[in-house]
């Protein structure tokens, strides 16, 4: 049987294609037969138990037990793992905030020193300070996406003027400011990962579906990469 997908053979694109993710959370929904198999196992196994008793056959009895306590284990600990799935979620989540949080206290620090040598944009301080005391109300993506955008402004107005950009304290602030911003997308690709793995198993069926559509769960959503980043990678840059 040939491939599905043959790579060597096409059909393929030359011109390449721009893909974006799609931002819908799509809920679990356990069809009638999802849950007749699982439930309907649990019923048959009681049904061997009441018969077993009537017939006094101990046999049916331990066959009933085992199987009605394999539906109600196997039930218990599909809840328990994707109960732990969904705090790694929360933990990479949580990973990336930390991050954002030091990234905004690293620029908030160079702003004020070079708000010392020139008169920087008062708008490029408010933004800041609404970054920093949490007023904003943004999800995580708008979040980065601001930082970023405050971090390059910081870096135009260093590039024009070259002689606060060799300042030792400003230096040192930019270079931390650079290794956060490797750290939140190595951080970004963990969580990734993390929710492609939420998002695989609560649709693996029987036990797993069925649990996650008992508990409303949904899939989540990866971290979106802002389009004026997507239109940057478009760049020539040497």
């Amino acid at each position: 049987m040939a491939n599905l997908l043959d790579e060597m053979n096409g059909p393929i694109n030359e011109n390449g294609k721009d893909i974006n993710v799609i931002a819908k959370q799509i809920p679990v929904i356990a069809t009638f037969g999802d849950k007749i198999f699982v439930y309907g196992v649990a019923l048959l196994g009681i049904a061997l138990i009441i018969a077993s008793i009537i017939i006094k056959n101990y046999i049916l009895t331990g066959v009933g037990t085992v199987i009605v306590l394999y539906i109600f284990f196997t039930l218990k600990n599909t809840e328990s793992y994707l109960s732990q799935l969904e705090q790694k979620v929360q933990q990479q989540a949580s990973q990336i905030d930390n991050y954002l949080e030091n990234r905004v206290v690293i620029l908030q620090n160079t702003a004020k020193l070079v708000e010392k040598a020139i008169d920087l944009d008062k708008e490029l301080l408010t933004n800041i300070a609404k970054l920093r005391s949490g007023k904003n109300t943004e999800n995580r993506n708008d979040l980065n996406d601001s930082v970023e955008n405050i971090a390059n402004q910081i870096n135009v107005v260093l590039e024009n003027y070259p002689e606060i950009k060799a300042h030792s304290e400003i230096r040192d602030a930019m270079q931390q400011n650079s290794y956060l911003q490797r750290e939140i997308t190595a951080a970004r690709d963990l969580y990734n990962d993390v929710v492609y793995t939420w998002n695989r198993e609560i649709f693996s069926w029987p036990f797993k579906k069925l649990v996650a559509s008992n508990k409303g769960f949904t899939t989540r959503i990866p971290f979106i990469a802002s389009k004026e980043i997507k239109a940057k990678a478009q760049e020539v840059f040497f």
